[in-house]
């Protein structure tokens, strides 16, 4: 008990990153007879898709999600004074993974190649790229090793979400949204608008109290 009261936002994220997974397993045929042998549903993708088109959107949207709500962290501290570096973490890894798991479903559609052949797909692979030393780094032995070169990798995840809102923008995929979140966000940031906000709560609480 006093295990999970100490870490229950990583918890509570872990189980929100996996519950989608069901949605991607319900896609496929795991046998484990024969070793292990991964094959598609045939007809799973619903709505004119095929099944590995349709598992290459899923992952793709729950990732761009996840990395909007990382981005949204911040901001969240600066309005109501809540923050929790884990929880952070945890919601990197699951971006991560479901970034992961899109490049894979892509080159299983695709092929590796055709990665270069659009500026978007190039985008997409730059931000798989720089989600991979974040996602191995995310964790309290790397945060103590790298100490202050861990916050400077960690403010690469700005690149990424950027790169990937360019990417499902070109796609013309409903992007909007996470466009309008992230952008508030970044507004938040803005020194004299952070620090504005900040005052204003500190001298709430004190008239409160």
């Amino acid at each position: 008990m006093k295990f999970v009261k100490k870490n229950y936002g990583w918890i509570l994220v872990a189980i929100l990153a996996m519950l989608p997974m069901l949605i991607v397993f319900k896609m496929l045929n795991i046998d484990f007879s024969n070793g292990l042998a991964i094959t598609l549903v045939e007809g799973a993708g619903g709505e004119g898709r095929s099944t590995l088109d349709m598992l290459y959107h899923v992952t793709g949207e729950f990732a761009i999600r996840w990395m909007t709500a990382v981005l949204t962290c911040t901001p969240f501290f600066i309005l109501f004074g809540v923050t929790n570096l884990f929880v952070r973490q945890a919601m990197g890894i699951a971006t991560a993974v479901w970034s992961f798991l899109h490049f894979i479903f892509f080159i299983a559609a695709e092929g590796f190649g055709e990665s270069f052949t659009q500026v978007n797909y190039v985008f997409g692979f730059i931000a798989v790229l720089i989600l991979i030393p974040l996602f191995f780094t995310s964790n309290r032995k790397s945060m103590k090793w790298l100490k202050l070169t861990w916050k400077k990798m960690q403010s690469l995840s700005y690149a990424a979400i950027i790169l990937s809102l360019a990417h499902v923008a070109i796609l013309e995929k409903t992007w909007a949204i996470y466009a309008i979140i992230v952008g508030l966000g970044f507004i938040l940031r803005i020194p004299a608008i952070k620090n504005r906000i900040l005052t204003f709560r500190m001298q709430r609480k004190t008239i409160k109290t």
